[in-house]
């Protein structure tokens, strides 16, 4: 952690800082609303925030969907671009694994962007054999 920013896991945090992180890894569609990520962030395992000290913005995000009993998954792990490369995403990513494995957490998965084994080895994540694989529906269906 740094003296610039915190980690924090919350029960809420404002929509508007959610979106900007949102559009920051690309993935806000303009048509998605804002109306449901009170409930997204209430309904993860754990969210969590890389708060600016000096400001109370997020800097960054990410979460947890687990059962609570045997394993998790992380995803949404972003940082906003201005902030990347000081060990925020990682400090993130750590804040999750950590909490996940202190509720006794066995298995943690990780869902991240292509070519970021690197980011994620050091904590100790490892590539899983075969392919993920995604149900996306269809806009209008």
């Amino acid at each position: 952690m740094s003296d610039d920013y915190d980690i924090r896991i919350v029960d809420s945090w404002p929509a508007d800082q959610i979106v900007e992180l949102y559009r920051a890894g690309n993935w806000w569609l303009e048509h998605y609303s804002a109306d449901g990520l009170d409930m997204l962030i209430k309904g993860s395992f754990a969210f969590a925030v890389a708060v600016e000290v000096s400001s109370g913005r997020a800097v960054g995000m990410g979460r947890a969907i687990s059962d609570g009993t045997s394993d998790a998954w992380l995803q949404d792990i972003v940082v906003l671009n201005g902030y990347r490369r000081r060990g925020i995403g990682r400090a993130i990513a750590q804040k999750l694994l950590e909490h996940c494995l202190s509720k006794g957490l066995v298995w943690v998965g990780l869902v991240a962007e292509p070519g970021s084994a690197g980011f994620y080895g050091p904590l100790g994540f490892e590539r899983l054999p075969g392919e993920p694989m995604v149900f996306r529906r269809k806009s209008g269906v």
